[in-house]
């Protein structure tokens, strides 16, 4: 990964862990839309890294997703979790946001190993509007499509 062009989407992090979403490079992958992205895992007791691929739709839904957790809209009227899945869940790793306290990220290596990797993070009340920016940043060095 080219330091100088890599973008990072997504940092989910409480001080001892960390899952990220970084884009590799600033230029389509190979299909025009479609950008090369590692989702990484950062801890005392597991490190790993996934490839995927994320769209500039994928952008819009992490958007929404920022959104209703925001909201508190992932919590149903019957009191139970709801799980937010991004970038939606399919050929693709992905990664599994659970409401609860402390969030709880899956990260989902799907269909190819069908492993999966269970990070709790006690994120604090900040982490929303610094995902904001991020998204932001991401966006505008991607160009006015994104």
């Amino acid at each position: 990964m080219d330091e100088a062009t890599a973008l990072e989407l997504i940092r989910l992090a409480d001080g001892d862990q960390i899952v990220s979403v970084t884009l590799a490079d600033r230029v389509p992958a190979w299909e025009p839309g479609y950008y090369a992205a590692d989702i990484v895992i950062t801890s005392s007791f597991v490190n790993a890294q996934l490839r995927i691929l994320v769209t500039l739709e994928d952008l819009d839904h992490w958007a929404e997703a920022l959104d209703r957790i925001e909201q508190d809209e992932l919590r149903p009227a019957e009191g139970g979790m709801l799980t937010l899945d991004w970038p939606p869940a399919g050929n693709d790793g992905y990664l599994r946001f659970i409401a609860d306290d402390p969030y709880v990220v899956e990260v989902h290596d799907a269909p190819q190993t069908r492993i999966s990797v269970s990070v709790p993070l006690d994120m604090g009340g900040a982490w929303i509007a610094e995902a904001r920016h991020r998204l932001g940043v991401v966006r505008g060095l991607l160009g006015p499509d994104a």
